[in-house]
């Protein structure tokens, strides 16, 4: 595939993106693809990888989470099938983008994945970084108040180890939502460079928490 076929499909599936998740919720609109897709491509730079498929994977990871979806999680990588096809990519390049849609999710950290590969590893961490830091909180809280869960209650404490469909259907305060998937993405990161940005950004987080904590109960 030349260079200009590769930036062409590119500039197809960015456009596509945009236009599917145009209404989408705050943290997983167009936005939170851009910065995935960024990070990802930070990420390649370190990586022997085929960068063409990092990036379609990143910009078509989220194409329809399934927590929108009623918890169907093949509605993602249908659409995203189906718009590669009618691009007439080759099918070396859609399977392995699909197997990196269906393996990138959390599920709880309790998913085994089924695929393995350097590009999902490249995708997957951009994902989770995506997860963490200030822009992890933002969208933590984001989500939280669109589900119109609770901020923090300290009598319910978070659930350490939940199934996939547990984890799926929890609904606990926001707050919980660290201790049970954000705080635990540092220590699951793939890649060396993946690694190294989690770690600023758990630290962010750890700081952030001590804050939230010592204001709740008038300290600061």
């Amino acid at each position: 595939m030349s260079s200009m076929i590769k930036e062409n499909i590119i500039d197809k599936t960015i456009l596509f993106v945009k236009e599917k998740l145009e209404n989408a919720e705050g943290g997983h609109d167009w936005f939170h693809i851009e910065r995935v897709y960024k990070n990802a491509v930070l990420i390649s730079r370190n990586e022997v990888c085929d960068p063409t498929i990092v990036r379609l994977g990143a910009l078509l990871h989220d194409i329809a989470d399934s927590k929108f979806h009623n918890g169907d999680e093949t509605v993602g990588p249908r659409i995203a099938r189906e718009f590669l096809e009618a691009q007439n990519t080759s099918k070396k390049t859609i399977e392995h983008v699909i197997n990196i849609i269906e393996n990138i999710s959390y599920k709880g950290g309790n998913f085994e994945k089924k695929f393995s590969s350097i590009e999902l590893d490249i995708v997957q961490d951009a994902d989770r970084l995506d997860a963490i830091g200030a822009i992890g909180i933002a969208r933590a809280f984001n989500y939280g108040g669109f589900k119109n869960r609770t901020l923090y209650d300290p009598k319910i404490a978070p659930k350490a180890k939940m199934s996939k469909e547990e984890y799926k259907k929890n609904d606990s305060p926001t707050l919980n939502h660290f201790y049970e998937k954000l705080l635990l993405l540092k220590d699951k990161m793939n890649t060396e460079t993946g690694k190294q940005i989690a770690q600023e950004r758990h630290q962010y987080m750890q700081g952030f928490l001590s804050q939230f904590y010592a204001e709740w109960e008038g300290e600061k």
